[in-house]
C-alpha cells in the first residue's frame, strides 16, 4: 500500500497536501499578547538594559556590568527594609489568613444572620482605595489631632502614639489586614462553595460534628485556595509601598525614605535621579519575590499531594 501511495505521488508529479495550520487560537490570544508585551515584558526589559548602566554627572552614562548588583547586594539599607517587610509578612500575613478562614468558614456554615450583608461588609473595605484608607487610618492614628488624640484629651488617658517608630509598622498592618480581609475571604468561600453538599450529607450521617466537618473536608478543600492567597499575600507584602508612603508625611521620624524596597526604588529614582541603581534594586526585588512565592506553591503542592 505505502508502494501504490508513493507510485501516485510520483505519477503526478506532487506532494501529498498538508494539513493547513489554523491561526484561529491566536487571533483571539494576539491582542492580549501584544498588550501584556508592551505592559510588562518591555518595562522588565528596560529595567534589566537600565540595570547595566550607571549614569553620573561627570562622564556621562557608561555600562558598568554587575556593578549596580554587587552594590545592591551590600548596601545596608536595602536589606534592613527587605527585614522589614519579611517581619511584616511573617506576622501580619498568618493573621489575615486567619481572619478571613474564620469569616469564610463562618459564612458557609448556614447559621450565621444576615449572611448577605455580613460577607458583604466584610469584602467593602477591599473596595475603599488604599490612599483614602491610609488617610482614614492615619487621621485616626493622629495622636494630637486624630481620634487617638481626641481619647487622650477627653478621658485624661496617655494611649501610646501608633505612628511611633515602635508602632508604626504594626499600624501599617492593622491598615492592610481591614484592606484585604474581604478580599481573601472572597477567595477563601469561593473554594468551599464548590464542595460537595453529598460529603456534608455523608459526614453528618455517620455522626460527625461540625468541627470534626471543618477539620476533614471543609480544610482540606481549602488547601488550593489557602496557597493561592498566601502567594497574593507574599507579593503585596514585599511590594508594600502605598500606606509607608502616605503615612510617611504624618510620621517622618518613623518611616524613612528606605523603610521599605518599593520605597526605597522610588526615592532612589525620583528624589536622588539614581535611576539605574533605582532599576537593580527593583530587578533585585522582583527575583526575591519570585524565589519566595515559589517555595511556598512547591510547599503547598507537596502537602497537597
Amino acid at each position: 500500500m505505502v508502494a501504490t501511495v508513493q507510485a501516485n505521488t510520483l505519477d503526478t508529479g506532487r506532494a501529498a497536501p498538508r494539513e493547513r495550520r489554523s491561526w484561529t487560537g491566536w487571533r483571539f490570544v494576539g491582542p492580549f499578547m501584544a498588550v501584556f508585551a508592551v505592559v510588562f515584558l518591555a518595562p522588565i526589559a528596560y529595567a534589566i538594559y537600565l540595570s547595566f548602566f550607571r549614569t553620573q554627572l561627570v562622564g556621562g552614562t557608561a555600562f558598568v556590568g554587575l556593578d549596580n548588583y554587587v552594590k545592591a547586594l551590600t548596601d545596608p539599607l536595602l536589606w534592613a527594609s527587605v527585614g522589614r517587610v519579611a517581619l511584616f509578612l511573617v506576622v501580619q500575613v498568618p493573621i489575615m489568613l486567619f481572619l478571613a478562614l474564620l469569616v469564610a468558614l463562618a459564612i458557609d456554615s448556614g447559621r450565621l444572620y444576615g449572611t448577605s450583608f455580613f460577607r458583604i461588609s466584610v469584602f467593602l473595605p477591599y473596595a475603599v482605595p488604599a490612599v483614602v484608607a491610609t488617610l482614614m487610618w492615619g487621621f485616626m492614628y493622629g495622636s494630637q489631632f486624630g481620634l487617638v488624640g481626641s481619647i487622650n484629651d477627653a478621658l485624661g488617658w496617655s494611649l501610646p502614639d501608633p505612628l511611633s517608630p515602635g508602632l508604626v509598622l504594626a499600624s501599617i498592618g492593622n491598615i492592610v489586614t481591614w484592606e484585604f480581609v474581604g478580599y481573601n475571604m472572597l477567595i477563601l468561600y469561593s473554594a468551599l462553595r464548590v464542595v460537595s453538599p453529598s460529603l456534608y450529607e455523608a459526614a453528618e450521617m455517620d455522626g460527625a460534628s461540625q468541627l470534626r466537618i471543618v477539620w476533614s473536608i471543609k480544610l482540606p478543600a481549602l488547601r488550593g485556595a489557602l496557597v493561592i492567597a498566601t502567594i497574593f499575600s507574599i507579593i503585596g507584602s514585599f511590594q508594600l509601598f502605598n500606606e509607608p508612603s502616605i503615612l510617611q508625611v504624618l510620621a517622618p521620624n518613623s518611616i524613612t525614605t528606605s523603610y521599605t524596597p518599593n520605597l526605597y526604588a522610588f526615592s532612589l529614582s525620583f528624589a536622588g535621579q539614581q535611576f539605574n541603581y533605582s532599576a537593580t534594586v527593583a530587578i533585585v526585588m522582583g527575583v526575591i519575590t519570585m524565589i519566595v512565592a515559589y517555595v511556598v506553591q512547591l510547599r503547598g503542592m507537596r502537602k497537597g499531594a
